[in-house]
């Protein structure tokens, strides 16, 4: 492998093989030769002449492609398309004539995009499904632990380490809920000609329109799609580009929830992503195990996060019927969106695997926390066994701002129930049962249960393959 020149890390690092392929240059090639087939067959069904004989050897040259030769082509004509033809051609003489009859460039472009995205998609959703499936058996195994809720990153009702994992999922529920509409809701460009008047197929077809719409549906079916936008320009509308973007970029921001939290778990030594036995967390600080998958989930996400921009923009300078400034750009959002998404999946799955919870220190945070929480339950009892509430809440106040300062001046032990015990007003009070975590997470372990039934197992239903296996560059 040569290392001198500049390599893509999506490709080299970062992205499964099975993107990489569907983003390659064979499979984009291969498949506008589909398209000149499915043409050429359609043509023929409509009654242009074009014989059985000239359809079976572009059958046959389908995936054999001269990409020299095609390149020799597309140096003399400044042309990739043209340059394609004439290389399928030089395989194919017989058909020579009738490759790319009526069509315009955007005709295997366009459509070719429309299925590499629609495939595309249709990879992703069954990563997020892995990844879904990982935290929803990662949520049912602790269903049951209390820990610290957070607001604004400060201490808050408790809730469960499953119940949390669950908020993780339902993004990505609602993810994969996004993409599978783009992706059951894309349509063909199919025979829309040059403007997309259909101008050149008309006179084909002798003025007869529906022939025309004849040879557009039997295109469109061929490439497998039920249906075509209605109207285009030269190209489809680049609206949908960015659609399929923003979907991406949804996971991109889920992920990076719940990168971040894992991160900010970490860091309170409450819970942990993966770490491999000879792995090394810091060149220097050897006792480190820094929460790296999770740092690179972040930063590829990043990355997709910010190309919807690039879509949109696209869209916005599409001039009239179209321009050509969106085919560089699109070369390299388009595949580079999917790529890191699907980097950030398989990270994420990874991490989903193997997080690793530590009950005790969750035990001990929480614990430090829960006399305060527990206040307006410890009032209510007091009230209810005859106090007077502005009283008792008056104490509890005073007791609560001295034990807060003996945590935060003096770095001491949180005290305020020993000094609840010790004040008469409260002596009708079961203090040691006001703060058993398992009476303060609400209904947490039941949503947990629910959350299994009605949101997971139907992802289960739709994607049994269940989880799957990349490596991880880390």
């Amino acid at each position: 492998m040569s290392h001198d020149l500049y390599e893509n890390p999506l490709i080299t690092r970062y992205a499964s093989q099975e993107m990489a392929t569907h983003w390659s240059a064979q499979k984009k090639h291969s498949t506008w030769r589909r398209l000149w087939v499915a043409l050429a067959e359609a043509e023929a069904d409509v009654g242009l002449p074009i014989t059985p004989e000239q359809i079976l050897e572009l059958r046959a040259g389908v995936d054999n492609i001269d990409f020299a030769s095609a390149n020799a082509y597309e140096r003399k004509l400044r042309h990739d398309v043209m340059a394609h033809v004439h290389a399928y051609g030089d395989q194919c003489p017989t058909a020579r004539p009738i490759i790319h009859l009526g069509a315009t460039s955007c005709f295997v472009t366009d459509n070719t995009d429309l299925m590499l995205l629609r495939e595309g998609l249709d990879l992703i959703a069954r990563r997020i499904a892995s990844v879904i499936l990982a935290l929803g058996q990662f949520a049912a195994e602790h269903r049951h632990i209390p820990t610290l809720g957070f607001t604004h990153f400060q201490p808050a009702q408790p809730t469960t380490v499953g119940r949390r994992a669950c908020l993780w999922a339902y993004d990505l529920v609602l993810d994969l809920q996004e993409i599978e509409y783009r992706r059951d809701t894309l349509k063909a460009r199919s025979t829309k000609g040059t403007t997309g008047t259909q101008a050149s197929f008309l006179q084909l077809l002798d003025g007869d329109h529906k022939k025309v719409r004849k040879l557009e549906t039997l295109v469109a079916k061929k490439m497998g799609f039920d249906d075509t936008y209605r109207v285009t320009g030269q190209t489809y509308s680049r609206k949908i580009d960015h659609q399929v973007l923003a979907s991406l970029a949804g996971i991109g921001a889920s992920l990076t929830k719940m990168a971040t939290d894992v991160r900010l778990l970490a860091h309170r030594k409450e819970m942990e992503e993966p770490f491999e036995k000879e792995q090394v967390g810091s060149s220097a600080m050897a006792y480190k195990r820094n929460p790296m998958r999770s740092e690179r989930i972040c930063s590829l996400a990043r990355f997709l996060m910010n190309l919807p921009g690039m879509a949109s923009e696209t869209h916005a300078n599409q001039w009239m019927e179209r321009t050509l400034d969106d085919s560089a750009c699109r070369r390299i959002m388009l595949p580079q969106a999917f790529l890191a998404a699907d980097a950030i999946l398989i990270l994420a799955e990874n991490v989903t695997c193997g997080l690793v919870v530590y009950p005790q220190v969750i035990e001990k945070h929480l614990q430090a926390e829960l006399p305060f929480m527990v206040t307006e339950n410890i009032l209510m009892e007091a009230v209810a066994a005859g106090g007077d509430r502005q009283e008792l809440h008056e104490k509890i106040r005073q007791h609560s701002q001295a034990a807060a300062t003996v945590v935060k001046q003096q770095g001491g032990d949180n005290d305020l129930l020993d000094r609840l015990k010790s004040d008469n007003a409260f002596d009708q009070v079961d203090l040691s049962d006001a703060i058993n975590p398992a009476g303060l997470v609400g209904r947490s372990q039941q949503q947990v249960d629910e959350f299994l039934d009605e949101v997971i197992e139907p992802v289960r239903q739709r994607y049994p393959e269940g989880t799957t296996t990349e490596e991880v560059s880390v």
